[in-house]
């Protein structure tokens, strides 16, 4: 019986975590796996590119990008921003196990107010692509304050398009749901 309280406390927990705004304005929905070659391929993974993850999840993302670049041999950053402390757990969990650890960092930030220029700054590469798999209607304020920081990158859009960045860099790929590819460049506003 007691066993049965605790389990009943901690699943709870969990369901309060994922779903009060207060914790993560944005619910939970991972990647589908089956359209991570399509992702993968969208964001081009290469040598001395920072790719970061808005509302990485449980990391799908960003764990099978860092295993391509360190089948690949290239030195690739990967930055995860997670605000959920249930799936940050994870996230560290999954970064300790994997063989490309040494190019993975995981941050507690919110990505509407966090700074990007610190991102880049820190990695010291001026090739970033960001991977958003987030709401609709969180898109384009997201992206907006990327574009106050920041001039020229790359997003990669799971599912929603980005209307403020109206040109694709490679058009639209479609798996199980499309994958949307945009390249930032100019001043900032």
């Amino acid at each position: 019986m007691v066993i049965l309280i605790i389990i009943a406390v901690l699943l709870l927990a969990v369901i309060i975590l994922f779903a009060f705004p207060q914790f993560s304005p944005i619910p939970y929905f991972p990647s589908n796996a089956k359209d991570m070659p399509l992702i993968l391929k969208a964001l081009t993974i290469r040598n001395n590119q920072t790719i970061i993850d808005l509302g990485a999840g449980d990391g799908i993302v960003i764990f099978k990008g860092a295993e391509k670049a360190f089948q690949d041999k290239l030195n690739t950053q990967f930055i995860a921003v997670e605000i959920n402390p249930v799936l940050l757990l994870i996230l560290h969990i999954r970064r300790r196990l994997h063989p490309n650890r040494a190019n993975i960092r995981i941050l507690r930030q919110d990505m509407f107010t966090m700074s990007y220029t610190d991102l880049t700054d820190s990695t010291g590469s001026t090739d970033l692509t960001i991977y958003i798999y987030i709401s609709p209607w969180f898109i384009e304020k997201t992206i907006e304050n990327i574009k106050k920081q920041l001039s020229i990158f790359e997003v990669v859009s799971y599912f929603y398009p980005v209307k403020c960045l109206p040109e694709h860099k490679e058009g639209v790929k479609e798996g199980v749901h499309k994958v949307y590819a945009y390249t930032q460049k100019g001043s900032i506003f």
